[in-house]
């Protein structure tokens, strides 16, 4: 069996004409006739009922065909990744990502790619969700992976790819008397100083106004005592017993000494914070196209 007998079965069984399929591949009926026999010898089965017209395929070769084209595609994408290997240097690609996701698991989607695709330079660019989306109006970034708080994705000139759906967390400190709850909801929190962590440093962004109303929704306003973007500075100040916060929970799942701090998961189908993909869809930077193509195998969707 040789690749070439692979592509000539394939190329019989779509067209289910021995003498289409010659004139396809550049060879004669003779030739071709003789290959596909060869391989039914070699696997010691007949996978092409000839006595039929037009001809079909045999419960074996019904069988066999999709295997051998999952082997030829699997070839063709090791040979594509052989060839970008090779080359040097065959791009490069801006990622801006919000304060916090670094503690994701960004850092792991990134290797993963870099390990397929080692020549592709990846520049990352940690800012706040305003600051991000102007970047990649200015063609600063390539992709950015955000709370679109500016909600870039309505406009036309923008896609997004959902990423995840980050649950929602009280930081509390240690001495906290709720520390030891295994879930908090809005209402537990009504008299608590708060620290509040925003995504974007302007006050009437879209991903505040969907916070407050979680909290109008829990019957109170809250008692911001400071605002931030900066999560080692809230974390900081709930140490210091300052107040407490609600942050994304990839901003403290890594941490594993939390010196004078408690983390417990909010309840509610609305206590989350999604995070997209966007990018600009006029961009033809080809090491874009791959890494999205990447990101859509192997990022499940969030539920």
């Amino acid at each position: 069996m040789n690749i070439n007998q692979l592509r000539y079965f394939i190329s019989v069984s779509n067209a289910r004409s021995f003498s289409a399929a010659a004139e396809e591949n550049y060879i004669t009926q003779t030739a071709m006739t003789q290959q596909i026999k060869a391989l039914e010898e070699s696997m010691g089965c007949q996978l092409i009922n000839r006595s039929t017209r037009p001809i079909t395929l045999t419960a074996a070769g019904q069988s066999f065909l999709k295997d051998a084209r999952s082997i030829l595609a699997r070839l063709d994408e090791a040979m594509v990744r052989a060839a970008e290997a090779s080359s040097g240097i065959s791009g490069s690609l801006r990622i801006g990502y919000i304060k916090g996701y670094e503690r994701s698991a960004l850092s792991d989607t990134l290797r993963s790619f870099h390990r397929q695709l080692p020549n592709v330079l990846l520049t990352c660019y940690r800012d706040t969700s305003d600051r991000l989306a102007s970047g990649l109006q200015n063609d600063e970034y390539d992709i950015i992976f955000t709370w679109d708080s500016t909600r870039l994705q309505i406009s036309p000139e923008y896609q997004a790819l959902p990423i995840e759906k980050a649950r929602l967390t009280a930081v509390l400190y240690a001495s906290h008397p709720l520390g030891g709850r295994e879930y908090l909801d809005r209402t537990d929190l009504r008299n608590e100083p708060l620290i509040y962590m925003s995504p974007s440093e302007r006050i009437d962004n879209h991903g505040d106004a969907l916070f407050m109303e979680l909290y109008h929704k829990a019957g109170y306003q809250p008692q911001i005592v400071c605002r931030s973007t900066d999560v080692e500075s809230i974390l900081i100040m709930v140490a210091a017993e300052e107040g407490i916060s609600i942050v994304p929970d990839y901003c403290v799942k890594k941490i594993t000494d939390a010196e004078g701090l408690v983390f417990v998961d909010m309840r509610g189908d609305q206590e989350v914070e999604q995070i997209d993909a966007l990018w600009k869809k006029r961009n033809d930077n080809v090491a874009l196209q791959r890494f999205l193509s990447f990101l859509k195998k192997e990022i499940p969707y969030p539920n």
